[in-house]
């Protein structure tokens, strides 16, 4: 397993590092302490396994570096799992049975459960993708269905009245799906009206700028190429501090379904 940052070798000073974990609670990981994996199936493809039901959500979450040549050939998700894919950069072909999606930065698409996904790397340079699992709950009459995109096509919405905030959704909102996927972006300055504090879990990597995170009362400065869990009922809020990039971060939120007992 190598470092995601190819950070190799004796260290150039002492050891430390911005992660911060909570078990079930929240997790904040930058990227300078991630390391890579090699999965059965993703071929050429720098892993990176990020939340898992061993941190406690209810999801996975992985980076994945494909490089020239590489993919997942064999299908990805499928018996009750659901997938999504997002093209942080370079471009990503994606199949999903007859239907193919050439995907480029800010490129999205979502498989239903009842499906499997490929994709593959046909170009000369490494495409940088946010992957995301999770088991389908079902709802009586309701069936999701394939779902893709481009998040610079959305316009996206003020968030809550605010101007300086962007909010954009990537999936429909209707209750064929028991989960969605977000782009909230700040403006310097910018930030939550409030602190939440509620049932969904959120997975989030950072696409742009600097802030400081509150989580659970831990204000925590983040910044892009972090990834955050957030667990159920974990106060969570930020302010948007950067000076050069507005404060943005995909995530995804479980929603549309009541709680099963």
């Amino acid at each position: 397993m190598g470092y995601r940052t190819n950070e190799m070798g004796y260290p150039s000073s002492i050891l430390e590092s911005r992660s911060r974990i909570e078990r079930g609670n929240f997790a904040v990981i930058p990227p300078e302490g991630m390391v890579m994996n090699q999965l059965p199936g993703f071929e050429q493809c720098e892993m990176t396994i990020l939340a898992t039901p061993k941190l406690g959500a209810s999801f996975v979450d992985y980076l994945c570096r494909v490089l020239p040549g590489g993919g997942k050939r064999d299908g990805f998700g499928g018996n009750g799992i659901q997938t999504f894919i997002y093209v942080m950069e370079g471009s990503l072909t994606v199949s999903i049975e007859d239907e193919t999606f050439e995907l480029t930065q800010g490129g999205y698409v979502y498989c239903p459960p009842t499906k499997q996904m490929t994709f593959e790397n046909n170009s000369d340079e490494p495409a940088e993708t946010f992957l995301y699992k999770k088991r389908y709950q079902e709802a009586k009459g309701y069936e999701p269905y394939v779902v893709s995109g481009n998040s610079n096509d959305i316009a996206g919405e003020d968030y809550e009245g605010m101007s300086d905030v962007n909010f954009k959704n990537l999936l429909p909102t209707d209750l064929n799906f028991d989960m969605n996927f977000h782009i909230l972006s700040f403006e310097t300055g910018g930030s939550h009206g409030y602190i939440e504090t509620h049932y969904q879990e959120h997975g989030a990597i950072l696409l742009s700028g600097e802030g400081m995170y509150n989580l659970d009362n831990n204000w925590m400065p983040v910044k892009k190429g972090d990834y955050i869990f957030m667990g159920a009922y974990n106060l969570q809020a930020c302010y948007s501090v950067g000076r050069k990039a507005p404060l943005s971060y995909l995530y995804s939120k479980d929603c549309n379904r009541d709680v099963e007992l």
